[in-house]
């Protein structure tokens, strides 16, 4: 069974759906309103809860790629709302981490200054999103960072503390931190030959 890209279905045409109504995007919604619950666990102390929240936030965020291609529910609606729920998501938990003292600054920098230079050069560019498709190495970063942060969770509890969970889990984000920003230049640079590509009206392939 294939991790990145599970629930492909080989020689098989899929259609692109225009409702919002789909098992996938009513996934990423749930997903996205566990973010607020997170918070405030997280800033209450209740590290378990607040885990077990990441790690169900997490795992949605493959199930819903899953049911996308397994049940043919791909939709355009879909094809942004997902990457904007893990930016936010993302965003949100890296700096509610910093705030509350249990990551270093560095984590919600690594994370927001990239995001912040692509929606600005998204803006600049094509006055919105300019639909790039979400390369696997984006995907591996979205994966390290959803694991990476439930385990620095799990390292602050008082069981946790007393493990490597919490060294292990810095280790994760760090290297996730750096896909990262990888990722964020290949998107700034495909952005760009995007846009030439639409000026001069020559093919983009991606």
């Amino acid at each position: 069974m294939r991790f990145i890209g599970a629930g492909t279905r080989d020689n098989f045409e899929y259609r692109e759906l225009t409702t919002f109504w789909t098992v996938p995007n009513m996934i990423t919604v749930a997903r996205f309103l566990l973010v607020p619950l997170f918070v405030f666990q997280t800033v209450s102390a209740h590290y378990g809860w607040a885990t077990l929240t990441l790690a169900i936030l997490g795992s949605s965020d493959w199930i819903d790629g899953y049911a996308a291609r397994r049940l043919d529910q791909i939709s355009t609606v879909g094809k942004w709302l997902d990457p904007v729920a893990d930016r936010v998501a993302l965003i949100v938990i890296a700096s509610t981490f910093v705030a509350t003292k249990i990551a270093p600054a560095w984590l919600v920098f690594s994370i927001v200054i990239p995001d912040v230079i692509l929606i600005i050069n998204a803006l600049v560019l094509f006055k919105g999103s300019p639909n790039l498709p979400v390369s696997n190495l984006g995907k591996i970063r979205t994966a390290l960072l959803l694991v990476g942060a439930p385990l620095l969770l799990l390292g602050s509890t008082t069981w946790g503390t007393t493990t490597l969970i919490g060294s292990i889990s810095t280790w994760v984000l760090a290297l996730a931190c750096v896909l990262h920003v990888i990722a964020a230049i290949g998107y700034f640079v495909q952005a760009q030959r995007k846009a030439k590509a639409t000026t001069t009206g020559t093919p983009w392939s991606g």
